[in-house]
């Protein structure tokens, strides 16, 4: 599968090093891999952030031990900045929406500034190991209306971090990675298999019941279903009994 290949360069002969945004969830498992894949040691980089999934981060704990990641962080932010969605906030997650409707007008679960924080972290952790590159796992394709997962806000915020950080003004800029932005989750997930990637161990779902199990029904796992079946492959996720 095609992927925005890293360039690196310098007379070091150590592999180069990459922070990657790990969720636990399918795509960020997958550009983890990409991002082994292209000779990266990865620093993994997860939150907390009072999300209602948050058996994410105990998918994100496997993934990152699956791949060999032996320096995986958790950052903990104050719930309080991310009110007003329904994957932190007492309001109910949408299910059973259309695909027309998850790419209509920006959903109850787009979480305020989330990918805008979540890679200034990142990119605070790059300048700090000295990393050239952040890899993200957005989507511009399959994907539920959200203005920060679109070309356009990747592409401004690689520009700001040249401006705004000591490694850009001198020259060595952060580069961010976002090798899903433009593939379907069919293709998507048939490159994750061809990188050895156990989806078996990850977790899509927004609204999981206290047992773990995903609901079938909301906008990520209509997308993860959806994907399974146009790659014609089993989806390993396990599902509740009101998955529909």
């Amino acid at each position: 599968m095609p992927g925005n290949k890293t360039q690196t360069t310098g007379e070091s002969s150590s592999p180069p090093e990459a922070v990657v945004l790990l969720s636990g969830g399918l795509d960020s498992a997958t550009v983890l891999a990409v991002a082994r894949s292209e000779g990266h040691r990865c620093v993994a980089l997860s939150f907390r952030y009072g999300q209602r999934h948050a058996i994410e981060l105990e998918a994100a704990r496997r993934v990152a031990q699956s791949q060999g990641v032996t320096d995986h962080r958790i950052v903990e932010i104050d719930p309080r900045l991310f009110g007003r969605s329904a994957l932190t906030d007492d309001i109910a997650v949408p299910k059973n929406r259309s695909l027309e409707d998850m790419g209509g007008s920006i959903p109850v679960t787009y979480v305020p500034a989330r990918n805008i924080i979540f890679l200034s972290y990142a990119l605070a952790l790059a300048e700090v190991t000295g990393s050239r590159a952040i890899f993200i796992g957005v989507n511009a394709i399959d994907y539920s209306g959200y203005p920060d997962c679109r070309p356009a806000f990747i592409q401004q915020f690689e520009a700001m971090a040249r401006a705004g950080t000591r490694m850009g003004v001198e020259g060595r800029p952060v580069r961010v990675h976002a090798p899903l932005l433009r593939l379907s989750k069919a293709d998507i997930i048939r490159w994750g298999m061809s990188l050895g990637v156990d989806y078996a161990i990850t977790h899509s779902c927004y609204d999981p019941d206290p047992e773990g199990r995903a609901c079938g029904q909301c906008d990520s796992c209509l997308l993860r279903r959806k994907g399974f079946d146009e790659a014609g492959i089993p989806d390993p996720a396990v599902y509740g009994p009101r998955s529909g």
